[in-house]
């Protein structure tokens, strides 16, 4: 078990909200980067929450099917 398997469906669905924003941010900051350094970094951050963001949201549907 994980520690999402004890949060509340509101809680789990904070937490996706709070994805996606992170995600939206890094695309504005990925847009507005200069340099290769800054946008490998960046791309690395956007992949690390697109994974996170998944893992929830397979969560979630587990849950919504109990």
């Amino acid at each position: 078990m994980s520690s999402d398997d004890y949060l509340s469906l509101d809680q789990l669905n904070d937490r996706i909200a709070i994805l996606e924003d992170n995600i939206r941010q890094l695309i504005e900051q990925a847009a507005a980067a200069s340099g290769e350094q800054n946008e490998s970094r960046i791309a690395d951050r956007i992949n690390q929450q697109n994974d996170e963001l998944d893992r929830l949201l397979k969560v979630r549907e587990s849950r919504q099917k109990k």
